[in-house]
């Protein structure tokens, strides 16, 4: 397993408190607004607009919030234009990093990662030399209470390509177009997710066995996803359970 997904139900889990909450709905929001400027703002015809719409409700977004941020990106209300811009990088260890983000502001947005990146002992890339260790996926985790084989028979009939073992989760992976499709259909069976988004899976992992180590990689993320701009932090390391139950960011 990657690892990435422990990493991110981590970051899910400390966006109970309420800055970082505040935090994750605005990016919420810039992504529906976003979804519905690149596709339209029906819903039955823009897949991308209803995994974020999905995301956004799940997340618990008021409706009237959502439904404002749609109307931005299809120019009905005002809103400030964003536009999507992709980094590369590797972090401590050779691991590779994609951070994708959506900026008003493409030289700021570059120099505050950037500096993430130096701060914390990693390094930027030149475009291209990283994303070809990842293939965008649609992901699904569900808990482990739920029966391995009962899963497997559903999510395969709902169209998805694969389930496995992500250590506190069973993650269902299938092409980012079938997402939201694939999560409704188990949804019927009562087997809901507890998350389901596009995401970009690694190839291959890089393991990590030293603890410093690995702490200074998920210390680089946690940076890099804190910042506004940033909308999703993929990366291809592999570190161990207990390392993350010892890590507080």
């Amino acid at each position: 397993m990657s690892g990435h997904s422990k990493w991110a139900t981590t970051k899910h889990k400390k966006g109970a408190k309420d800055a970082a909450r505040a935090k994750a709905f605005a990016k919420l929001i810039r992504q529906v607004e976003v979804a519905a400027r690149e596709g339209g703002g029906d819903l039955s015809a823009n897949a991308t607009l209803r995994t974020m719409y999905s995301k956004a409700r799940d997340a618990s977004v008021p409706l009237d919030t959502i439904e404002r941020a749609i109307k931005r990106g299809t120019g009905e209300l005002e809103g400030v234009r964003y536009e999507a811009v992709t980094y590369e990088g590797y972090a401590p260890a050779g691991v590779a990093v994609i951070v994708e983000t959506l900026t008003d502001n493409r030289n700021r947005t570059s120099a505050d990662v950037r500096n993430v990146f130096s701060k914390n002992g990693g390094s930027m890339a030149e475009p291209g030399s990283v994303s070809w260790q990842f293939e965008r996926r649609g992901v699904l985790l569900f808990p482990r209470s739920l029966d391995e084989d009962q899963l497997m028979e559903a999510a395969l009939d709902a169209g998805a390509d694969d389930l496995s073992d992500d250590g506190e989760h069973w993650k269902v992976t299938c092409a980012p177009s079938d997402l939201h499709a694939v999560k409704e259909a188990l949804e019927a069976t009562g087997m809901a997710p507890e998350s389901a988004e596009p995401s970009l899976e690694p190839n291959q992992t890089v393991s990590i066995g030293d603890d410093a180590e690995a702490k200074k990689v998920l210390r680089l993320l946690d940076a890099i996803d804190d910042l506004d701009d940033v909308q999703a932090v993929h990366a291809n390391y592999d570190i161990p359970d207990e390392v993350f139950a010892t890590y507080e960011g």
